[in-house]
């Protein structure tokens, strides 16, 4: 670890940006802040408006779109308001800027530096390219809501919010490898498990962007069933007409999948658990899944909070936070359990 130190520093600091960035965009859309920059430019669009009239124009700017023309416009919506919004959704796309600072200068100091193994450079172009396609599926998601709608497309903000999960994870696998260089033997049965793991922690990942996107967590407020003491609520064979839509569109059914799945991912975690008590662990891999285990069921619990509280700002933020958490644990784990 100490040859590659400096680059490890960077890596996890990347890391903690993502976290950063993925905890703003959380509150961005939280705080229906998505669609307030309804036009944006590299150059000026660095700092927020910096005078009265500039906040003005730009609030003049803003309501010639459906958010205000369809929603806003009835909530007596003010210039005061307007910075409010406008202020999460450029400090989201500000830390965008600094993550793509941060990143760039030192790859390419240490290229110039030689303290890269190829290995690591192509990891890093991977990463660098990632980073370039996460900004434009951000950019792709807003442009969904400025046109008709004044909502995002559910489908869009689960890929936006999706792909910033899966590029913080190969970062983190990126400084594990660097962190960890010596290779052990693999436990196969244990990594096929894991690997397993998060597959269905990504599909869960994927599902609730849909119900954010839907906003599915207003509805159905009740636990362990949904509304109606039904565990499959009738709702969902009425929302649509096949059951592909019922179960990617229609809000009953989004939340439906979203809350079984929960207990997917709880079994195979519990699963991969107490298999792994059979073979003799490191030190680390033990941690990976004591951790893992603890964290798995707190996230379970709030996700419950969240639905039977319907959806307030802090305990959404905290799930999706904890989700964060759940896929770093995760993304280690499996590190340790693969090499």
């Amino acid at each position: 670890m100490n040859q590659n130190k400096s680059v490890i520093y960077w890596l996890l600091s990347g890391c903690i940006l993502l976290f950063i960035m993925v905890t703003v965009g959380g509150i961005t859309r939280l705080t229906n802040s998505g669609l307030s920059m309804t036009d944006w430019h590299l150059v000026t669009d660095t700092f927020p408006p910096l005078s009265e009239e500039k906040w003005q124009a730009a609030f003049d700017e803003y309501k010639k779109f459906p958010e205000y023309q369809k929603i806003n416009i009835h909530n007596d919506f003010k210039l005061d308001d307007y910075k409010f919004i406008y202020f999460w959704e450029w400090f989201h796309r500000f830390i965008g800027r600094i993550i793509g600072i941060v990143f760039i200068i030192p790859f390419v100091y240490f290229l110039v530096k030689k303290r890269l193994d190829s290995a690591t450079i192509k990891k890093c172009v991977i990463l660098l390219t990632m980073g370039a396609f996460q900004g434009f599926l951000g950019w792709f998601m807003v442009k969904s809501g400025l046109i008709d709608n004044p909502d995002v497309s559910h489908y869009r903000l689960a890929l936006h919010l999706t792909f910033a999960f899966i590029t913080f994870a190969y970062t983190l696998w990126v400084a594990l490898d660097l962190i960890y260089p010596d290779k052990k033997e693999v436990i196969i049965t244990l990594r096929k498990l894991a690997r397993i793991a998060i597959i269905l922690l990504i599909i869960q990942i994927i599902y609730g962007g849909f119900v954010a996107g839907l906003n599915a967590g207003l509805i159905h407020n009740r636990w362990p069933m949904m509304s109606d003491r039904q565990f499959f609520h009738e709702s969902i064979m009425l929302e649509k007409d096949s059951w592909l839509l019922r179960l990617t569109e229609g809000k009953s059914g989004v939340q439906f999948v979203h809350r079984t799945m929960a207990y997917v991912v709880v079994g195979i975690i519990v699963f991969l658990y107490f298999k792994s008590k059979k073979y003799s662990l490191s030190t680390q891999q033990s941690n990976g899944l004591n951790a893992l285990i603890f964290i798995v069921f707190l996230q379970f619990a709030l996700g419950v909070l969240t639905l039977l509280y319907g959806v307030p700002m802090w305990l959404g933020l905290t799930h999706q936070i904890m989700a964060f958490i759940l896929l770093a644990t995760m993304t280690y784990t499996l590190h340790r359990l693969s090499k």
